[in-house]
């Protein structure tokens, strides 16, 4: 963790336009109320400009200059991107100490490449491989045959299951499980419920990161993929034989059912629930709340449950509060229209 870096090396780093002192000391990243200062901060959105004016930090990741603000401006192309940035510079999770724990309980025939750091009481079965730079912090537990990557980076309480495979650079947060069984049973003719034998894998490709309490099981057969880039909140679970594509967002207490397909760049929203056997196509997004339970063309956002267009949802959503009022106008129309209807049937049956 860097205690202090100048204003120039930080904007160096950053590959960003400074206009300020170059030789201030920056010591930490804040958001732009509680930044003091010798602190960084940035402004991501133009909305919250007005509060440029305010704030006491030292310097400002803008997109653009600002007139008439006393802090120092780094100039950026992605201020929101290289706040991130500056605050890997700043902050460095703990980590074990590089070697293996006296504790943790690794079967002679895994292979664990150079500079790893296993934590006390971590567990990796026979025939594990497992790449360079791996961190695996205390309580984590690989099963047998898994294969993973390098810069590995798995936290407490997580766990890979047998034969699964990991590619570089994944991080999994805690009490993740990865390969976990697929919620499959066939019904005999009793009416008891048969465990169907999970005998897939889980695939996580390169630089995905799972949030803590999510699962995703292994296929009955074949393979359930997570591909490269995606990232999944807390508290998901992805059924068996599903296929997460590259790029995904998957936010927080969504669930997938078997056998779904979301292909690249595709944005689930909090608590969407996805049917099995369909496809959300490139570029979609599901609002939060959604229930799905159809293919999704590629470019659309979807909103409700049963989903539909979004903004056919919205309208049907501010539609949907009125009817009450509608319902009485509704019926105070019809008395109207009965009153006015009973004299005119009268003349005409005296006709």
């Amino acid at each position: 963790m860097a205690s202090a870096i100048t204003l120039g090396d930080l904007a160096a780093t950053l590959g960003c336009t400074l206009h300020g002192d170059a030789n201030l000391a920056i010591t930490g990243v804040a958001g732009m109320e509680k930044a003091s200062a010798t602190e960084l901060t940035f402004l991501a959105n133009p909305k919250y400009a007005h509060k440029v004016k305010d704030t006491r930090a030292a310097a400002i990741l803008v997109a653009q200059l600002i007139d008439g603000i006393r802090a120092a401006q780094l100039i950026s192309i992605n201020p929101y991107l290289d706040h991130a940035r500056a605050l890997a510079l700043f902050y460095q999770a703990p980590r074990p100490a590089i070697g293996i724990h006296p504790t943790a309980a690794i079967a002679p025939s895994a292979h664990i490449d150079e500079n790893a750091s296993i934590g006390a009481f971590a567990v990796i079965g026979d025939d594990v491989v497992i790449g360079r730079n791996a961190v695996i912090h205390p309580h984590v537990v690989i099963y047998a045959g898994a294969q993973i990557g390098d810069d590995f980076y798995a936290h407490s309480h997580s766990v890979v299951r047998e034969f699964c495979r990991i590619g570089h650079r994944v991080v999994l947060q805690n009490s993740v499980i990865v390969g976990g069984d697929g919620f499959g049973f066939a019904k005999d003719s009793a009416g008891h419920h048969n465990k169907i034998p999970q005998t897939g894998v889980t695939v996580i490709e390169d630089d995905v990161e799972i949030q803590t309490l999510t699962s995703v099981d292994r296929a009955s057969m074949g393979e359930t993929r997570v591909k490269r880039g995606a990232k999944i909140d807390s508290l998901v679970q992805i059924g068996h034989s599903c296929v997460v594509g590259e790029d995904n967002i998957i936010c927080a207490q969504t669930g997938l059912a078997g056998s779904s397909i979301l292909e690249k760049n595709v944005l689930l929203a909090g608590q969407v629930g996805i049917a099995g056997h369909l496809t959300i196509h490139d570029n979609a997004t599901v609002y939060a709340q959604s229930g799905v339970g159809h293919d999704v063309p590629a470019g659309t956002a979807i909103s409700g449950s049963p989903a539909f267009d979004a903004r056919e949802w919205l309208r049907a959503a501010t539609a949907f509060s009125r009817l009450p009022e509608l319902l009485r106008t509704m019926r105070q129309w019809e008395r109207r229209l009965a009153h006015l209807e009973t004299p005119l049937d009268k003349a005409n049956s005296s006709q």
